[in-house]
């Protein structure tokens, strides 16, 4: 049996949509300056390793929105997802398996 048979297709999109949103916005960070704000660069090694930073040139506005962007898309599919009316049709119990079934449906597929 599929994870994803039983799940509504709308579920299935923001779910789709969410794991797509996430990626893009774990790859853009990556790219971005360690600073949001132009920082000169650091090293400490006083702690219990060291830690070193070259120079931030910060983030230009664009790339300040289109982190923004992602996020609050990110927040809002987190939020039809969680309130969605499907998992009133689950028992309490078994909601915690139905939500780990629909994170991994898009691997069967």
């Amino acid at each position: 049996m599929s994870a994803s048979q039983g799940f509504p297709s709308d579920l299935l999109a923001g779910q789709e949509e969410l794991h797509q949103i996430r990626a893009e916005l774990s790859a853009l960070l990556k790219r971005l300056p360690w600073s949001v704000e132009p920082l000169d660069g650091f090293t400490d090694d006083t702690g219990w390793r060291k830690i070193e930073r070259p120079a931030s040139p910060g983030w230009t506005a664009d790339e300040q929105a289109e982190v923004e962007k992602l996020r609050r898309r990110e927040h809002e599919l987190a939020v039809f997802i969680t309130g969605h009316r499907y998992w009133t049709e689950i028992a309490a119990p078994d909601r915690t398996q139905a939500r780990a079934k629909l994170k991994h449906a898009h691997e069967e597929q």
